[in-house]
């Protein structure tokens, strides 16, 4: 199984051309290109999971200017991925200890 990555600006028309058919660990970064989020997101719920972080969202994430995601097989590899990730780059607006 091949896994699609791809990166995107963290833009609403930019988060709709990110692929949306399988689950995601995606990653917020900053004009420094620093991991400033990390978070999952389900099949079929990329975009509006995204979305919400974009300024004026229910969860904005202020400062991101790129979007990466991952694609994962599974919901549970993605939790696990993200859980790694938070752990290793403690990006600053993730809650620490997740």
């Amino acid at each position: 199984m091949s896994k699609k990555k791809k990166t995107s600006k963290f833009t609403s028309d930019g988060i709709d051309q990110l692929a949306k058919d399988k689950p995601v660990v995606y990653k917020i970064f900053d004009k420094n290109n620093n991991n400033i989020y990390t978070g999952i997101a389900k099949r079929g719920r990329v975009n509006n999971r995204l979305k919400e972080h974009l300024p004026g969202g229910k969860d904005p994430i202020p400062g991101g200017v790129k979007v990466h995601i991952d694609q994962k097989p599974s919901i549970e590899k993605a939790k696990k991925s993200e859980s790694l990730i938070i752990k290793k780059s403690k990006p600053k607006h993730n809650k620490q200890g997740k």
